[in-house]
């Protein structure tokens, strides 16, 4: 199997030879950016830059994917919030939001959301990317994109502390809000899969139960999640949420994404237990501790770590950090080659 054939075919349940090693998250990085002689600021806003960043990790180092795009603003920018983007600094600043459209969730469940959101802000240029990305490496690698999940985009858009708050008192108005958004989510997804997208991560890194409880996970997050879901159908999908989520693993399995991703925190091995062998959990390599800031020693056994907790696919706990050394990168890779056949055995399916 190619790589491509590999992640695709292991998303769809099949058999597969090896653990594919990939993500659904950010993989720019200073390497690949350097080959280019381009600034970091600047791959967020040109879509050849963007392809060019994202295809240069399977070039580098081998990971068996390309994603796009690398930022988390793209769905905030198209509903109408002002970015920072950092075009005068030449260092690793994510654009980040610079003016909210709402202050509070009274004025964001009354604000009137584009119906064209997937032609606004940065989506048509995410689209080119990918559309590039098929060009160039499609036949070779898995073409990934992602979406923020409706709670996580609504931090973006309104004051994140009042989320918070109201998601304890004011359930109700928080479920109306985030039913509205979970049409942006799902717009922005069609969009991407349109554009060449093989598969898709929804990323609700702000419902970790670090903040919110399971029981709340359950009544506020968790519906709207299942909306975006059934949505994309038997498009690809994976449900990645940051922080501790032993506690909410079985919702997040619940949501019916095709798999599930997880972070450093996660107990692996009580994740297995608690959802059965035959549902795909992906994970979970620290990208900062031990990716950005390890040894490629350290790299090597935490990976061996997810592949014996029973992982069905290496991925970084998050993005991976830009300034994550080529060595450590590799080593992440190259274990998984070395190791992914025999230490793991896939479930039948």
């Amino acid at each position: 199997m190619n790589s491509r054939e590999r992640v695709l075919e292991m998303l769809q349940g099949r058999q597969v030879d090896r653990i594919p090693c990939y993500s659904g998250m950010g993989n720019v990085t200073l390497a690949g950016l350097e080959q280019y002689g381009y600034r970091f600021c600047d791959v967020h806003s040109n879509a050849g830059m963007m392809a060019d960043a994202a295809a240069s990790s399977y070039k580098l180092f081998g990971y068996e994917c390309a994603v796009a795009p690398f930022d988390l603003c793209v769905e905030a920018e198209a509903v109408g919030c002002s970015i920072n983007d950092y075009e005068a600094v030449n260092a690793i600043l994510y654009p980040t939001i610079r003016e909210k459209i709402s202050e509070d969730l009274d004025q964001l469940l009354a604000y009137p959301l584009p119906a064209d959101v997937a032609s606004r802000g940065r989506v048509p240029l995410v689209c080119e990317a990918l559309r590039l990305l098929r060009q160039d490496i499609g036949a070779e690698v898995a073409i990934g994109a992602y979406v923020l999940g409706p709670y996580t985009l609504a931090g973006q858009l309104t004051d994140l502390d009042k989320l918070f708050k109201l998601t304890y008192k004011k359930p109700d108005l928080v479920n109306a809000v985030l039913d509205r958004l979970a049409d942006v989510t799902i717009a922005v997804a069609g969009a991407y899969r349109a554009a060449g997208a093989d598969y898709l991560c929804i990323r609700e890194m702000g419902a970790t139960t670090d903040v919110l409880g399971p029981r709340l996970f359950d009544k506020t997050i968790s519906p709207h999640l299942k909306k975006v879901s059934a949505a994309c159908g038997n498009f690809p999908t994976i449900l990645h949420i940051c922080g501790g989520t032993n506690k909410i693993v079985k919702e997040m399995h619940g949501v019916g994404c095709s798999a599930i991703s997880v972070e450093a925190k996660n107990d692996l091995h009580k994740s297995r237990a608690d959802i059965g062998q035959e549902a795909l959990i992906f994970g979970n390599v620290d990208s900062y501790n031990v990716l950005a800031n390890g040894s490629p020693e350290e790299v090597e056994q935490s990976v061996l770590r997810s592949i014996e907790g029973g992982v069905d696919a290496v991925w970084p706990s998050c993005d991976i950090w830009p300034t994550a050394p080529l060595a450590n990168l590799t080593a992440m890779v190259e274990t998984v080659k070395k190791y992914g056949l025999e230490k793991w055995v896939r479930r039948a399916v």
